[in-house]
């Protein structure tokens, strides 16, 4: 006595279903996380420089017909006067208005880059 394909197709269907739905669960626990340790984390200032920027790009297709678009995400990688990087993502205004060089006061909150301020 087996499964019939119906029953398989069931079987796997809320096998997939389950799975989809602990991944959501997991990605969402952990982002809960992250923002909980960023607002117990100290804001701290710090002499820093501008060392790269880089921006991510992603494109989306519509299977409907309706176009397509883009979506960007921009980080900057700031060096302290110890030696150590940091990379923080940032607003598409606060991208366009660093330069790769400039040296001023980074003020962060754990992963959360809050400003940078030229000198």
């Amino acid at each position: 006595m087996g499964l019939s394909f119906g029953g398989f197709f069931q079987l796997a269907f809320a096998a997939v279903f389950v799975l989809v739905l602990a991944m959501f669960v997991v990605t969402a626990v952990r982002g809960l996380r992250q923002w909980n340790r960023n607002n117990h984390a100290p804001r701290l200032t710090v002499e820093a420089s501008v060392i790269s920027r880089r921006m991510d790009v992603s494109y989306h297709h519509s299977s409907d017909g309706g176009g397509h678009h883009s979506s960007s995400r921009y980080y900057v990688t700031f060096q302290v006067a110890s030696g150590d990087r940091m990379e923080f993502a940032v607003a598409g205004q606060e991208y366009g208005q660093l330069v790769e060089g400039d040296f001023g006061d980074l003020t962060f909150q754990g992963t959360r880059y809050l400003s940078f301020v030229r000198r």
